[in-house]
């Protein structure tokens, strides 16, 4: 990957880069759109498919994260994608089963709030990773979701802090039409819970409606949302959180321009969303 990189960059040609853990949706294709947006018709546009280990938590599903590689590089085709990148455990982290990996990349206070303090080590696996594939994919341009707001917040710290040559690019959050952000877990839901889902977008709608008619107390706002949250027999809130969109630190009194954050569990499977109120 790095040679055919390289070999692009000396001639010239720009290189547009979507890391993503496969099972590619409509959300993954947009950022290939964006990403061919970016480079142009004669750059190279690579998608890295990677199911990353270590920013999941033992408890958590990595053996069950779907997969289907030969899906997913139909899609690629069908998409323009240029390459494909899939590597493997043993290629990202060598030694890492021998106790032989022991370098990580630490982004130290944009990763402490939100996803941080319900899922402390995940975070270092994400900046780890993503810093690996820069280096391997050498890109001049990376598109990131806007669903995933806070990672894309610590890649763009550390993308600044540590000098890589590397355009950030957060494209918008692509939902169904009920307005469930799209998301590879999403397919874990039952029809039913898939139908209560849709919670974390009404939440959205209704925090921005309150912002609509003046600023709000977010201690009362949060109380609101957790009460229309809990109607749906199997929704189980992780957190509900105001912020800055650019430092994440909490505000006090919700208005125009803060950022929501949502963390939800239907049934087992937990799924996250946010936006701009």
């Amino acid at each position: 990957m790095q040679r055919l990189a390289r070999r692009w960059h000396r001639r010239g040609l720009r290189i547009g880069f979507v890391p993503t853990m496969g099972y590619l949706h409509d959300g993954h294709l947009s950022l290939v759109r964006e990403a061919r947006h970016r480079v142009g018709r004669a750059g190279q546009v690579v998608v890295s498919i990677y199911v990353n280990p270590t920013q999941f938590a033992p408890h958590e599903d990595l053996a069950r994260y779907p997969r289907d590689l030969r899906r997913d590089l139909r899609l690629c085709r069908r998409a323009g994608v240029d390459v494909v990148f899939a590597p493997d455990d043993t290629e990202m982290y060598p030694g890492r089963e021998q106790g032989r990996y022991s370098t990580y990349v630490v982004e130290e206070q944009l990763s402490r709030p939100l996803e941080g303090r319900s899922r402390p080590t995940h975070f270092r696996g994400v900046t780890t990773v993503v810093a690996k594939l820069f280096n391997l994919v050498q890109p001049d341009v990376a598109v990131f979701g806007a669903k995933d707001w806070q990672q894309a917040a610590i890649i763009r710290r550390m993308v600044t802090d540590l000098n890589f040559p590397v355009q950030m690019v957060v494209a918008p959050t692509v939902r169904e039409p009920d307005g469930l952000a799209m998301s590879s877990r999403n397919q874990y839901l039952t029809p039913a819970q898939r139908h209560q889902a849709t919670v974390l977008h009404r939440a959205l709608e209704h925090a921005r409606m309150r912002v609509a008619a003046g600023p709000q107390p977010a201690g009362r706002l949060r109380a609101e949302l957790v009460r229309l949250i809990r109607c749906e027999p199997e929704a189980r809130v992780d957190y509900v959180e105001f912020f800055d969109a650019d430092t994440l630190e909490p505000v006090r009194l919700v208005r125009p321009g803060t950022h929501l954050g949502l963390a939800v569990f239907i049934g087992p499977t937990r799924l996250i969303d946010n936006g701009r109120l």
